[in-house]
């Protein structure tokens, strides 16, 4: 991809905040809309029970809530009833309202105890399959909690009980699946963080021989703070270079070297949050040598074998294929093409490391268990996450460590990023 000029405007695309939530709540009501009932339906459930009590939210309550809230106040309790025809009843069962977002459904003057209320709401409707948030393999899927839990089987007796069925898949659904008009707006968000690593690694914020790796992970916080984005984790930059590769110690100071000099390949992870989505993107940046005007040959064969295997996990991630599957078909396609690779690529979405199938994990390269058997569907995003290593004649044989992310999307049963990928280092100097 082409990289935009490094600039200090492109903060000024972000909305300001009260029309940042009035876009994220047309967006909740066109999904309570559409993907709760797609979803309860290809599920087959016929009632989906929330509960969870203030500071101590189930994971899928905050992106069930219209803005400004927060969260679960006191105990917040959502209900989502399927009817014959597959529209679902949205109820609520809380001491604050959420306009016309759910209906009330309890009025603790005239209703009594909020348990007993709710059962008597699950009686009436008498369905045959109430899922609730209990998960072992899925912690987006295990948000109700062992007080709610006991409190929820003691309302409902033995019988009603029996009718409960885990709604991890449920959770996942509805925490992964991307409308159209998010999918719009996902690639501006995707370029702004190409925008801000541009400008990191550049002669704007690095100077050879006085900044250090420190210094741009702070300007890239900083930066994000200012611009009114939210990091969901700290940055990070590392320096490779001959006789220093990334998790080789510097033997004289016992730690990496963090002072950026020419020649240097900087690599850098940053993720942000806006408009309730995530993004996470790793880069790298080579720093010329006096008389280079572009990073030594074996470093950019090196770039091609990463973006090699991105095309090999492009190709492979199919509606329908599991986690494990796509880590397994990728890996024998790169390891048959000569690649040194490794593929921990992971979902995105309302979470960086999002709901979703597990593809690889850095130090699980065989498939994981559980969480990799979940399957993709369409209208997904994801991190594609990876590395390669290659021996680098211009460093005597050492190897450097390609490691890319980028974001993409999976629409339509095509793969696609959502605003390019890196093919050439970023050049400082």
């Amino acid at each position: 991809m082409s990289f935009h000029t490094p600039t200090n405007n492109y903060r000024h695309r972000l909305l300001p905040l009260r029309q940042q939530l009035e876009v994220q709540n047309g967006w909740l009501r066109e999904r309570l809309e559409t993907v709760i009932p797609a979803i309860m339906a290809r599920e087959k459930m016929d009632m989906w029970v929330i509960i969870a009590r203030e500071y101590n939210d189930d994971p899928v309550m905050p992106t069930l809530l219209p803005q400004p809230e927060m969260g679960a106040r006191r105990r917040t309790m959502l209900l989502f009833c399927r009817n014959a025809d597959s529209s679902v009843d949205r109820l609520t069962l809380a001491r604050y309202g959420y306009g016309d977002f759910y209906r009330p459904a309890w009025n603790p003057e005239e209703d009594g105890d909020q348990y007993a209320c709710l059962v008597r709401h699950i009686r009436e409707r008498n369905p045959q399959t109430i899922g609730i948030n209990l998960s072992r393999e899925f912690a987006f899927g295990d948000g109700l909690s062992q007080t709610e839990f006991v409190q929820l089987a003691d309302g409902l007796g033995a019988e009603l009980m029996g009718r409960t069925r885990s709604a991890e898949r449920l959770c996942l659904g509805w925490l992964e699946t991307r409308i159209p008009a998010e999918l719009t707006v996902y690639p501006g968000l995707v370029e702004m963080g190409h925008s801000l690593i541009a400008e990191a690694f550049s002669t704007r914020i690095i100077h050879p021989g006085i900044t250090t790796t420190d210094d741009v992970v702070w300007w890239m916080r900083q930066r994000m703070q200012e611009m009114g984005l939210r990091a969901w984790f700290q940055p990070s930059v590392e320096i490779q270079a001959p006789g220093q590769g990334l998790g080789m110690p510097n033997e004289k100071a016992k730690e990496p070297r963090r002072l950026i000099m020419p020649g240097d390949v900087l690599h850098c992870d940053v993720g942000f949050h806006y408009l309730g989505l995530a993004t996470d993107q790793q880069q790298h940046a080579y720093v010329l040598k006096p008389g280079e005007t572009d990073a030594p040959a074996g470093l950019q064969a090196a770039l091609a074998d990463g973006n090699q295997l991105q095309d090999f996990h492009m190709a492979a991630m199919q509606v329908g294929r599991t986690g494990n599957e796509v880590l397994a078909e990728t890996l024998a396609q790169a390891n048959a093409a000569g690649l040194l690779p490794q593929v921990y690529s992971h979902p995105l979405g309302y979470h960086g490391h999002a709901a979703g199938p597990t593809i690889g994990l850095w130090d699980q390269q065989g498939g994981v268990p559980g969480r990799g058997d979940y399957e993709l569907f369409d209208e997904t995003c994801y991190s594609i996450e990876l590395n390669v290593r290659k021996a680098v004649p211009e460093w005597g044989g050492q190897e450097v460590r390609i490691a890319l992310e980028e974001d993409a999307v999976l629409s339509g049963g095509e793969m696609r990023w959502l605003n390019g990928r890196q093919t050439a280092f970023h050049l400082v100097g």
